[in-house]
């Protein structure tokens, strides 16, 4: 039986479609194996979000190459569709795919073993305006499942890449997206992160339809307990969708949406859609709505230009507003971007000690959060063993607002939701004690 490896780099859409294209090669009768052992062919799902994952791709399709030069050496993803003669040039590579086209992997296989030349199938992504379906019924992974709804991103922020990687918003069939679901649950899966590249404007592009019916739609979704959306712009936070959430019993009480900066003027030289005002209003809205919610964001820091009153007003916003935890990037040029021209870069050091003091604030934050529920009883799914602690019995979750808990349970629960009492608020790490299982009550409609 013919094996195959893959390496996934980057972010969940590519562990997603990973996950699309083991399914094709199990259909075409292929065995999955380790990517650390020889296998005859593999498959590496690249990154282009940053110069580092460029070169950390280039490096991963050179070890595979390494690990068995008889191999069919395949590249995928973000970095594949935006540099492929860069991939190509590197002797050992036979196939290069983009971020569509994925179906036809299996046959440009066939195709290189008969004719041993390299194939370049990477095109237009820009000239793309259908949702290409990949279908994941089940994951490696048992307990949280993606289900992708979208693709691409229209709005050209001047440090990204990925719109250049991924092409225009395009959304998935809405009948898709529910038979999907469907599966999942029938696979065991009681929660569901909607993901995409842009996620939170799916149904832009589509006629009378939009994220907040594709909601209500999977309200109805029998035996799916929880839909966690990863990541919504304030924009598409609208009055509708946060309506829908606040009648909703199965959206979590966690958002996460990215703020990137707290300073307008640094927001228009990222060409952010929004002003801090803007945002402030529908996070507000939205805290109305579902009190006690945790909304976590994504923060970019020392932006070409950055002043310290500039970052001040960054940390200043991010305070006043709680969110429950930040990722604090520094801001790293990505080559191709017109941030990466703009002249007046931030020197490393200075970035460093504004990440290292948004991060403090960010941990101070988590903690706060995570206290207004000491001694209460939560909802979590048990995820994985406390691998500092193999032998202690605590397995690691998350509950339905986002806290990470380590609790004693049994390993049968792991994929199942469990009532569980916080007994100690930290972080990362909160203490609970495990009550019970939530079992699947009959559903009332």
């Amino acid at each position: 039986m013919a094996t195959v490896a893959f390496h996934t780099l980057g972010c969940k859409v590519n562990h997603y479609e990973t996950e699309a294209i083991w399914q094709l090669f199990k259909q075409a009768g292929y065995e999955k194996v380790d990517e650390e052992r020889r296998a005859d062919v593999y498959v590496i799902n690249t990154c282009t979000v940053t110069n580092t994952g460029d070169k950390k791709s280039r490096q991963i399709i050179r070890r595979a190459i390494r690990k068995n030069p008889d191999a069919v050496i395949c590249v995928t993803g973000c970095y594949a569709q935006t540099s492929p003669a860069e991939i190509m040039a590197i002797p050992g590579v036979d196939i290069v795919i983009g971020t569509q086209d994925r179906t036809k992997l299996l046959d440009y296989i066939a195709q290189y073993q008969k004719e041993r030349e390299p194939i370049n199938g990477v095109g237009n992504i820009m000239k793309s305006r259908v949702y290409e379906e990949l279908d994941v019924p089940s994951f490696t992974d048992r307990t949280r499942a993606s289900l992708k709804i979208q693709e691409g991103c229209n709005n050209f922020c001047t440090f990204c890449i990925i719109p250049w990687a991924r092409g225009l918003m395009r959304s998935r069939d809405p009948k898709e997206v529910i038979k999907q679901a469907t599966q999942l649950v029938e696979a065991g899966y009681k929660e569901i992160v909607l993901t995409g590249i842009h996620t939170g404007g799916y149904g832009e592009d589509l006629k009378e339809y939009s994220l907040a019916r594709l909601l209500e739609d999977l309200e109805e979704v029998r035996g799916l307990k929880r839909i966690r959306i990863s990541s919504i712009e304030a924009s598409q936070l609208t009055d509708d969708v946060i309506s829908v959430i606040a009648k909703s019993k199965k959206v979590v009480r966690h958002m996460h949406v990215p703020l990137q900066s707290g300073s307008d003027t640094v927001l228009k030289r990222m060409r952010r859609k929004y002003t801090m005002a803007q945002f402030s209003e529908r996070i507000t809205k939205l805290k109305e709505a579902l009190p006690r919610l945790a909304i976590t964001s994504d923060v970019i820091v020392g932006f070409p230009g950055e002043t310290e009153e500039e970052f001040q007003e960054t940390y200043d916003f991010i305070a006043e507003h709680k969110f429950s935890e930040l990722h604090v990037f520094p801001y790293s040029m990505r080559t191709g971007t017109p941030a990466a021209r703009m002249t007046d870069q931030i020197a490393e050091d200075v970035k460093s000690e504004r990440v290292h003091r948004l991060i403090a604030l960010s941990d101070q934050l988590a903690k706060d959060y995570a206290s207004q529920f000491e001694g209460e009883v939560l909802e979590m799914i048990p995820e994985e063993r406390d691998k500092e602690n193999p032998d202690s019995g605590l397995f690691i979750g998350y509950t339905d607002n986002y806290l990470k808990v380590k609790v004693a349970v049994d390993e049968t629960m792991v994929g199942e939701i469990v009532r569980v009492k916080l007994t100690k608020a930290g972080y990362p790490y909160n203490e609970g004690e495990f009550v019970r299982v939530v079992k699947d009550e009959v559903e009332v409609r």
